[in-house]
């Protein structure tokens, strides 16, 4: 396999759980009206429910494809997905689909830990920051065209059609994975895999100031991005008027919030990773706020409108200047334990965070006043935290 080709599957890994996410948010209201007439809002629960699901394969995932190899585990969860893609496609009652959608998020998890796996075992150093950045640079792409793509795809064949293209998008790489892609983790290199010493990774992380805290406030970041993903097609919709414009001016907002993995990366080296995060979250504060008083106050009109689009932009451009920082303050002081570390950090933060983000989606009433709240108080509880750490580590 090339390099380019590798590089564009290790993107298309990547990008599994942009467009799984992504691309239902244009079938939203379908759903709604047909699964569950009387509380429209619940359809949101088919964005959170993938994402808790995915939280919890990502605790497994990673030491299984330890035990295992990467190929096993990666092609086993693919037929997880693509299974519960199928069911969803069947389903004829909302609960059904929730189900088959946290069953389809477990099946995720194996794309975006084993790819990660699979880099580091073929490459290392700078070479490996090289791989992902070019992998990275392609996901990014996803989330600006994913809502768009849904869009056609429910234009000619309905909401289930996107389940349809969940299941043919699994089968594409499926099929390369096994064609193209030698097993990359040899025999003798496999570690069993023990609860045991999983657990004991969890107490021992959990132990650890820095990394207690730094997965807490990764919690409420990731609490702050899908709380807002899981309202934002309403609020284009019902508050605005501007449903059918809604891909648009999302894949905009993604494209312009994608700077921000550049931003982050030229700033980290001069400031550090704990200032940017404290930073982000003081100025989403006050952002958020602002966003609230304006909806309170103002009507739907065209400034609330345009205040709106800002404010979604830096919510996401928040999410490119801390989740990466968080990560890796909290794998610092675990070079030991590495790839249990990222999979509990993962695990805990993913699922906290989508939990955490279901009543603010749930309490959508017709206007930003909910989520503007929500993402406000999540954020001053991520930025008590980060002065919390500052002040251990000054202690210390």
């Amino acid at each position: 396999m090339s390099r380019s080709e590798f590089v564009a599957l290790c993107a298309m890994m990547f990008a599994t759980i942009a467009f799984s996410i992504d691309a239902m948010l244009p079938a939203l209201p379908e759903i709604g009206r047909e699964l569950s007439p009387d509380n429209l809002n619940r359809a949101q629960l088919i964005l959170t429910s993938f994402v808790l699901g995915m939280g919890i394969g990502t605790l497994f995932t990673g030491p299984l494809s330890d035990a295992f190899g990467r190929k096993r585990i990666l092609i086993g969860g693919a037929l997880i997905y693509s299974v519960c893609a199928f069911v969803g496609w069947l389903s004829e009652s909302l609960e059904l689909v929730l189900a088959a959608r946290l069953l389809q998020g477990v099946g995720a998890a194996g794309p975006r830990i084993v790819t990660l796996a699979i880099i580091r075992d073929l490459f290392s150093g700078r070479e490996m920051a090289r791989i992902v950045s070019f992998a990275m640079m392609i996901f990014t792409l996803v989330p600006a065209i994913a809502p768009s793509l849904g869009a056609v795809i429910i234009a000619f064949t309905g909401w289930r059609g996107v389940f349809l293209a969940f299941m043919v998008f699994s089968l594409i790489s499926v099929l390369w994975v096994s064609i193209r892609l030698p097993e990359p983790l040899a025999i003798e290199d496999r570690r069993p895999f023990r609860l045991s010493l999983l657990l004991s990774g969890m107490k021992e992380m959990w132990a650890i100031p820095s990394v207690r805290i730094s997965m807490l406030v990764q919690s409420f970041c990731f609490a702050i991005l899908f709380g807002l993903i899981s309202s934002v097609q309403q609020i284009y919709d019902i508050t605005f008027g501007r449903g059918a414009e809604f891909p648009l001016w999302f894949g905009a907002i993604a494209l312009v919030s994608g700077s921000a993995s550049l931003l982050n990366a030229w700033l980290v080296v001069r400031v550090g990773m704990r200032y940017l995060v404290t930073v982000s979250l003081g100025v989403q504060i006050g952002l958020s706020a602002i966003m609230f008083i304006a909806a309170v106050m103002m009507d739907s009109g065209m400034a609330q409108f345009l205040i709106f689009v800002v404010w979604q932009t830096t919510v996401f451009f928040m999410a490119g200047m801390t989740l990466g920082n968080l990560n890796a303050l909290a794998m610092e002081p675990l070079g030991h334990m590495a790839g249990t570390g990222a999979s509990v950090m993962g695990a805990f933060a993913t699922v906290l965070g989508g939990a955490l983000a279901v009543p603010i989606g749930l309490a959508f009433d017709g206007t930003v006043v909910p989520v503007a709240a929500g993402i406000c108080v999540a954020s001053a509880f991520g930025f008590a935290l980060m002065l919390w750490m500052k002040r251990l580590e000054e202690r210390f």
